[in-house]
């Protein structure tokens, strides 16, 4: 547990996949999964984070292990409050003075989501909650300087959206938020196993595969891993070997959904900024730019020079830390309550 003094800040990346806490003066003191595991009879919280993710998809009838958020906004209301609250008390410990936060979200989120995010971490214990827009914190937890008047472009793959802004003098100039990420690639996986091996698997069988083997670009040399499923004829559980070749064919699809989207974006810069773009090159953030070749692919498609930032899935709460050390000047480029 972590004592802290007085009206202590804190920075979190609310992401889809993962809670990442940040404290002023200490970094990120927190990483966990955003999954909590409830009793559908009690409404009781047995378990938030790591534990509840264990639970996903093995649980009996009476508990329920979800995600609350998905594709990047709140989807349950009360288990989010539960699950901030829970995270709030494991950085804080048992603090005298409510602190205050400072959230990330998508750039293209609707104010009735923008208060779905407030109100729950108001009432998670928040004394003032700040949002900030992803891209934003992403460009400053990658070491980018916002505050000049020359263009960046950040691509920030999450495990809900994707996000894309060309930022110049702190703000965002052009930017544009779709809802193909981590899970849709997950997704993605599952369908194709399903339709060319007529095996069913689970969520967290078609990440490890992503993880492991996956890949939206040619490689040198083809990888392997065994999987077990449902055999869908039989119905008897069935191992098989995926080859990372595969994982091509069922990735490249959302792969190219998000360069279209970057391409979208590039098309609708102001020229001098495009400019900047070409000599600085496009930085990718967020967890899901890890997938092998989504850089080359990138840059393939753009002719730009693509950039990964270094610590990708730290990045968007460490820029919300960077932030909270500068509130009065982002006081214009945030929403307050």
């Amino acid at each position: 547990m972590f004592k802290l003094g007085l009206g202590q800040d804190i920075g979190i990346d609310l992401g889809t996949a993962t809670v990442i806490a940040y404290v002023k003066g200490k970094g990120i003191v927190l990483r966990e999964p955003s999954v909590v595991a409830v009793d559908s009879n009690t409404g009781e919280v047995l378990a938030v984070g790591q534990e509840a993710r264990r639970m996903l998809g093995r649980t009996p009838g009476n508990i329920v292990a979800t995600r609350p958020l998905r594709e990047g906004v709140i989807s349950d209301y009360t288990v989010t409050e539960k699950m901030l609250k829970y995270f709030i008390n494991k950085v804080c410990g048992k603090f005298i003075f409510a602190p205050r936060i400072m959230i990330c979200i998508p750039s293209q989120v609707t104010e009735v989501e923008k208060k779905a995010v407030i109100d729950a971490a108001s009432q998670a214990g928040a004394r003032k909650v700040y949002l900030i827009e992803e891209p934003i914190a992403a460009a400053i937890g990658a070491g980018i300087d916002i505050s000049k008047p020359c263009g960046n472009m950040v691509v920030d793959i999450g495990g809900g959206t994707t996000d894309i802004a060309v930022i110049s003098l702190g703000g965002s100039v052009v930017n544009t938020s779709l809802k193909v990420a981590g899970d849709k690639f997950d997704e993605y996986i599952v369908k194709y196993i399903k339709k060319k091996h007529n095996v069913m698997i689970g969520e967290r069988t078609a990440e490890d595969l992503k993880v492991n083997i996956g890949c939206v670009y040619p490689k040198i040399q083809d990888t392997e891993m065994d999987v077990r499923g449902r055999d869908l004829v039989s119905g008897l559980p069935k191992t098989l070997t995926i080859h990372s070749s595969e994982m091509l064919e069922a990735l490249i699809e959302p792969a190219m959904m998000i360069v279209d989207a970057v391409h979208s974006v590039l098309e609708r810069t102001p020229p001098e900024l495009a400019a900047d773009i070409s000599d600085k090159g496009i930085y990718m953030t967020g967890g899901g730019c890890l997938i092998d070749g989504l850089d080359k692919l990138l840059q393939e498609k753009t002719g730009i020079n693509v950039m990964i930032a270094q610590d990708t899935v730290s990045c968007v709460a460490l820029g919300t830390g960077k932030a909270l050390d500068n509130l009065d000047a982002l006081e214009g480029k945030t929403t307050r309550r």
